[in-house]
């Protein structure tokens, strides 16, 4: 039996995250965030100051990495048994998986990990690759995005109501930065899954891309 897929890509800040818990959420499904699985990464290379062009050593870490998900009202991760949560949301953390995120050595060691989250009754899988590479014969594949400045508007807001101090100027071409890196990039580059629904947030809600999603998935798989 086929365990089904949603596939939920596109570039940071699109509204990826929150749209896949609500979709996991309604269907009752389990839900991946590979964004969390690489930024958990970026925080043991930090916290052991690893230089993230030491291939080697961050391809060990990966491949030690003990890490947890536990979906409730909100999404708690925890590393080697520490909640590393609130750590995920720096832009440090978030600068450094987008450099790691580049060497085919530590995609190729993360890609299981990835996959192993592909478990009855189904699973909503949130990234850049989720349809292209990791999930390719996902049964509904979607692309999600919004522009720059949108995005580090709401990147700004999150900061600022977390009271974390921030630039909106500085937040808008860190994620153009990161765009290009990641559009750019050798392995698995962002790019647009050919049979995925295209869906621009920056001016609907969230809610409204739900339904967007929730339109082309069949009645028997809601």
């Amino acid at each position: 039996m086929s365990i089904p897929v949603i596939t939920i890509d596109g570039p940071s800040g699109a509204g990826k995250g929150t749209v896949s818990r609500l979709l996991a959420k309604k269907l009752g499904w389990h839900y991946l965030d590979s964004g969390s699985i690489y930024r958990s990464l970026a925080i043991g290379v930090l916290n052991k100051a690893l230089d993230v062009t030491d291939v080697d050593s961050i391809v060990t870490e990966a491949m030690e990495m003990r890490l947890v998900f536990e979906c409730g009202e909100a999404l708690r991760v925890c590393l080697a048994g520490q909640d590393i949560t609130q750590q995920l949301a720096l832009e440090q953390v978030g600068n450094t998986a987008s450099k790691i995120a580049v060497l085919p050595e530590v995609r190729q060691v993360l890609l299981q990990k990835q996959q192993d989250f592909r478990v009855l009754p189904g699973l909503v899988a949130d990234g850049r690759d989720m349809g292209t590479v990791v999930f390719p014969d996902a049964q509904y594949k979607v692309y999600l995005t919004a522009s720059a400045l949108k995005r580090a508007e709401r990147r700004y807001k999150q900061l600022k109501e977390k009271g974390i101090d921030a630039n909106l100027s500085r937040l808008t071409k860190d994620i153009e930065e990161r765009d290009r890196r990641d559009s750019e990039r050798a392995a698995a580059p962002l790019s647009i899954p050919v049979d995925a629904l295209f869906i621009d947030s920056s001016d609907i809600t969230i809610h409204a891309v739900l339904d967007k999603i929730l339109s082309i998935i069949s009645i028997e798989t809601v």
